[in-house]
């Protein structure tokens, strides 16, 4: 799966991800209110809203990207309805070609973490079929419990070719208060680093692993660090735009061939028509807002590279 990713950023000379985590706040009014004339406010209208408003920003910007990343709590909190959401939003994504990151930071032990890795990237057996459940590419896993909460994660990968990105080192404030503690005289970080190598050796394809790492840019002096730890590991990078960390902070991420990582944006794409540097299109192109960013994100990226 790395190299299906690897092949689209190519293709597109993005490294750029969307992620699609939709507030209602974002979703203009035009938008709401039909879904409302629809639905009613409730929970069945704020998820169609939601639902029409990524399908507008993916018609936009689907040929210029090679991936998107949809926050599946955004569409929980609106419960099943919200989910219902999500799956469309999933099978549309990959009607046009995208490659789907699944943002659900899942990790467990045993059966539990098994069941996730079905449901989110494998197959579940019913009877005598199977079926896959949300049918994601990638996953985003967390990997506090250790290896026996990711090793049924890296089981489906080598099973399905799908692959996982591992938070490693993340992008927000408080990021520090367990990832950068020193045990034996090195971050939590780094040892994480260091297993999600041992967990990717299994699943190579060429030059990198289908188990990847979440490392955020707003820390790029450890981002660097990680790159030497993690030659062979792509890295999902969250921090981008809204969350202050600038191309220049990227540049790390990256490996010498110019691949090694994707850079995640989503409210800087997503509500870009509310930005002043975007206000020209209005709530009513919203959609040509987010492509005007993302192709003003591919090229401050490409700047740097």
């Amino acid at each position: 799966m790395i190299k299906q990713l690897m092949d689209k950023i190519e293709k597109t000379k993005a490294p750029v991800c969307i992620g699609l985590d939709p507030m209602l706040s974002y979703v203009p009014e035009h938008i709401l209110a039909k879904s409302f004339e629809a639905f009613g406010e409730t929970l069945e209208g704020a998820a169609e809203a939601v639902w029409q408003f990524n399908r507008e920003i993916v018609d936009c910007t689907y040929d210029l990207i090679p991936a998107v990343k949809p926050q599946i709590a955004m569409y929980e909190q609106f419960g099943i309805e919200g989910l219902k959401a999500y799956q469309k939003t999933v099978d549309y994504c990959h009607e046009k070609g995208l490659v789907v990151i699944g943002d659900a930071k899942r990790g467990d032990i045993g059966s539990t973490s098994a069941a996730y890795a079905a449901g989110h990237l494998g197959k579940v057996v019913v009877g005598g079929k199977s079926y896959a459940g949300f049918g994601t590419d990638f996953l985003t896993v967390n990997p506090y419990l250790g290896t026996d909460g990711v090793k049924p994660f890296v089981d489906v990968c080598k099973a399905e070719d799908k692959g996982i990105f591992v938070l490693v080192k993340t992008s927000n404030p408080s990021s520090g208060e367990f990832q950068d503690k020193l045990i034996d005289g090195k971050p939590l970080y780094e040892l994480v680093a260091d297993k999600v190598v041992e967990w990717g050796e299994s699943t190579m394809e060429g030059d990198y692993s289908n188990v990847g790492a979440v490392v955020g840019a707003t820390y790029p002096e450890m981002s660097r660090i990680l790159r030497k730890r993690m030659p062979h590991i792509y890295f999902l990078v969250p921090g981008y735009g809204a969350q202050g960390g600038t191309a220049e902070d990227l540049k790390c991420c990256f490996n010498p061939d110019g691949f090694g990582a994707i850079v995640n944006s989503s409210r800087g794409i997503i509500a870009a028509y509310k930005k002043e540097a975007y206000a020209k299109f209005g709530p009513e192109h919203f959609g040509e807002a987010s492509r005007q960013a993302v192709m003003d994100m591919a090229a401050d990226i490409n700047r740097v590279l």
